[in-house]
């Protein structure tokens, strides 16, 4: 099912700042920030010759990662995100093994355009996972 790590998350209370550290420091290829407000966050992604990382920032007072950096307050490591082939398969496969989907179940558009999924960080090892469909 599980099939090639699409990005590492990073949350942070500065994309910008961020954003700056990754291409001064490490000569990192940055994308555009980009509005996410279904997620409730803005992103910029940094192209690696076999991964993305993405940097998160809150979009909002009710974003999903004011809590985490209220916990993390110079940010850190979010979620990672794996694509599978089927969203809906794989949902139900990992539901019926006991997994907990986060929200409603249903997939959302996720920043890459394609439909995305959260996974309950207590059922993977405390670590909260994205699928992605590829």
């Amino acid at each position: 099912m599980i099939g090639r790590l699409n990005h590492v998350a990073i949350a942070v209370p500065d994309i910008d700042a961020a954003a700056t550290t990754y291409k001064n420091s490490l000569g990192a290829v940055i994308s555009d920030k980009v509005e996410q407000p279904d997620h409730g966050v803005s992103t910029i992604f940094i192209e690696l010759p076999n991964t993305k990382i993405e940097l998160l920032e809150p979009l909002g007072e009710d974003s999903p990662i004011n809590k985490f950096l209220e916990r993390n307050p110079n940010g850190g490591i979010h979620h990672i995100c794996y694509e599978v082939e089927n969203i809906i398969a794989a949902r139900d496969q990992l539901s019926a093994e006991g997994a907990r989907v986060l929200g409603s179940g249903d997939p959302k558009i996720g920043a890459h355009g394609k439909p995305v999924l959260f996974l309950h960080p207590k059922d993977f090892c405390g670590t909260l996972v994205e699928l992605e469909e590829a």
